[in-house]
């Protein structure tokens, strides 16, 4: 897998041919029409006009099939201006438009938006923002928010744009760096105590500049860290700061350059503990917990609106001209009283939303902690232990406690810190399925139903953990062949406890990545495997029609594993004619050649060597079989291989290609010369 990190975007079908070109005879569409009215409106000279025409047009953008009616009558360019508009309800209202814009229309259209220089009036917004921060410029009266400070929502919402469009362009974050951004959004962080909304979105705003990006890095100096460090020490309790918490944990890994070496081992312990916060919280309980808290407050919120119309009633002098009419105002001003009881925010449910961000940040930044790149040597020489094995856990998994993660590019201080804080133990319980009850409220709760896909996320963050931990540690570092047993049975539990194998792409690819790095483990130090070939093969055949093509390929290398084990043993050879009769189909008609080729590497495991194997070959006629495949694959790897795969895939292949030749021979060999 390597390293991973998940995008926030994903990629918005537009139409192929894009926008059709508009005939002066033609009517606007329904979507074309309120799109040329309101983008009119923006030019008003009455504030209250250009306001609403921002907040209508921010509600559209959030219909994506509306988008490529406002691109094509240039909306951002438009809007644009809005930001650094003399009133400030529009500067608000014009920035979340443009937020939601590039939050549904995805990387083509932040692309866009960049090159049409929404990047000038943003940060000049952000600039102008950060220096009135402290100004507390609250709304006037006339508006229903009396206490709504302008300037940090303004804040909030340039902040999520600017996030947005530099998480998907590259100018972007060079114009973040170049303008100086970094000292303007540190400022709206340290309202964090009073605005955690506000922090939040800076945090993940640093966290995505922070990235790869080490033009930055310089401007992080002792005083920036100093800021980061006592917000990520802040000591509120809440889910919100939890997850406020773990985001600058990820912004100061991304810069661990700038920390003294000195400091990291302290610092990179730090962050670990507020992981570790961070995965013990239940976050199926905490839905239990909070839903039935957001039921007792609707239920308190709904007493006290009756009470309030009984009492309206009464004071009420009801004659028989005007009696119709001031009741019917009780009603009006009752219903307004209800709907601004109800929580507009849903607190519970935002609570619940920010502690599962907050543990699928955690394990994204863990695996990007295990797979870092190319360590260098020099970079972690003053950290490094002589003799680090004493750090690592006995125990097997099944006591809770086996399995540590042991990056190469890590320290021992960071294996201690791993141990001291129980990442892994924490990792593993994160691997099961989410909790019935809790996905059965979810199920029932429309406006909590989206957390079910939240709960699912953080399971397969945990497993590609669990994959990374596997493929950088050793047995012993992993707690030794019984806890990589009790591992294999828990994902085998995983796959096989329903009475259906799972077809979820991305916890087909999460769980067979896992599978696939453990067993490859387990095979090396021949350590039986809990998993039967029928169960294997069971699961290769339901995965092998997926869409996901790194699923494909993790279920032969499997296959191909599990087969080369049994190899050794006796009387097998009937279980690997169907091993390698399933392996021999894909390779013959898989439509991908990296499917196919891994396939074919998978042949050369388990018929590599073996009285069992040799058998197995000679019965499904193996041999002629590859005879005929080889030039039909030669000549798919010429036709199909330039344009379609890259440098790395190509060279894969051949290196196959090569193999399958020198197989061929091996297996002609063994004709000629039978034992």
């Amino acid at each position: 897998m390597g390293k991973s990190r998940v995008r926030r975007f994903r990629r918005v079908p537009f139409s192929p041919t894009g926008p059709e070109p508009r005939r002066e005879e033609e009517e606007d569409s329904p979507e074309e029409e309120p799109a040329a009215e309101l983008l009119q409106k923006l030019q008003h000279p009455s504030a209250e006009v250009r306001e609403y025409a921002c907040a209508s047009i921010s509600r559209l953008l959030q219909q994506q099939h509306v988008i490529p009616a406002f691109l094509q009558r240039d909306v951002v360019r438009c809007l644009g201006p809005m930001l650094l508009d003399r009133s400030l309800a529009v500067r608000e209202t014009a920035a979340g438009a443009l937020r939601n814009l590039s939050a549904c229309g995805g990387f083509e259209v932040c692309d866009d938006m960049v090159t049409q220089d929404i990047m000038t009036p943003l940060v000049a917004l952000l600039k102008e923002c950060s220096s009135g921060l402290d100004a507390n410029q609250l709304s006037p009266k006339k508006h229903r928010e009396v206490n709504k400070n302008y300037i940090e929502d303004i804040a909030n919402e340039a902040i999520n744009l600017l996030w947005n469009v530099c998480e998907c362009n590259s100018t972007a974050v060079s114009i973040f760096n170049k303008e100086g951004c970094l000292e303007a959004v540190l400022h709206y962080i340290k309202k964090y105590a009073t605005n955690v909304d506000l922090a939040i979105s800076v945090a993940n705003c640093l966290q995505a500049v922070t990235e790869d990006n080490p033009d930055l890095l310089s401007s992080f100096s002792s005083s920036v860290q100093q800021v980061l460090e006592t917000v990520m020490l802040c000591p509120e309790s809440t889910m919100k700061h939890i997850l406020l918490r773990t985001l600058i944990a990820g912004t100061i890994w991304n810069i661990k350059e700038t920390i003294p070496p000195g400091s990291l081992g302290n610092m990179v312990n730090a962050i670990l503990k507020i992981f570790s916060e961070s995965l013990a919280i239940d976050a199926g309980e905490t839905i239990i917990r909070m839903n039935e808290a957001e039921k007792n407050r609707l239920k308190s919120a709904e007493a006290e609106t009756e009470e309030n119309l009984i009492d309206v009633t009464d004071n009420c002098a009801i004659s028989e001209d005007d009696g119709m009419e001031e009741v019917s105002k009780g009603k009006g001003s009752g219903e307004q009283d209800l709907s601004d009881l109800l929580p507009s925010d849903k607190w519970e449910l935002k609570e619940v939303t920010a502690l599962l961000m907050a543990q699928q940040t955690a394990l994204e930044i863990i695996v990007n902690m295990c797979c870092s790149e190319d360590p260098s040597d020099d970079e972690w020489e003053e950290l490094s232990s002589s003799d680090e094995s004493d750090l690592f856990m006995e125990n097997s998994y099944s006591e809770g406690s086996g399995l540590l993660m042991s990056p190469l590019c890590l320290s021992a201080e960071v294996h201690s810190a791993f141990l001291n804080n129980l990442i892994p133990k924490k990792i593993l319980e994160k691997t099961a399925f989410p909790n019935s009850v809790a996905l059965d409220i979810c199920m029932h709760n429309p406006s909590w139903k989206p957390l079910i896909k939240k709960l699912n996320t953080v399971q397969c963050r945990a497993l590609t953990c669990l994959h990374s931990i596997l493929l950088v540690s050793d047995v012993d570092c992993l707690g030794g062949a019984s806890a990589l047993q009790s591992l294999a049975h828990h994902l085998s539990q995983l796959i096989f406890s329903k009475k259906e194998l799972p077809e979820d792409t991305e916890f087909l690819e999460a769980i067979t990545s896992a599978l696939r790095a453990l067993l490859q483990t387990m095979a090396s130090k021949n350590i039986s495997q809990c998993m039967t070939p029928e169960q294997l093969l069971a699961l290769c055949e339901a995965s092998i029609h997926s869409s996901n093509a790194s699923v494909r390929v993790n279920v032969v290398s499997i296959l191909g594993i599990s087969g080369s084990v049994l190899a050794k043993v006796q009387d097998t050879a009937e279980t690997l004619k169907m091993i390698g009769k399933f392996l021999l189909e894909v390779a013959m008609k898989e439509t991908s050649l990296v499917v196919a080729g891994e396939a074919l590497d998978a042949l050369f495991d388990v018929f590599a060597d073996g009285k069992e194997a040799e058998k197995a070959a000679v019965q499904m006629k193996l041999l002629p079989a590859l005879k005929e495949f080889q030039p039909v694959f030669k000549m798919r790897i010429r036709k199909e291989g330039k344009g379609q795969y890259s440098t790395d895939q190509l060279c894969v292949l051949d290196n196959v290609k090569m193999n399958l030749r020198r197989f061929i021979a091996y297996q002609e060999t063994l004709g000629k010369n039978p034992t």
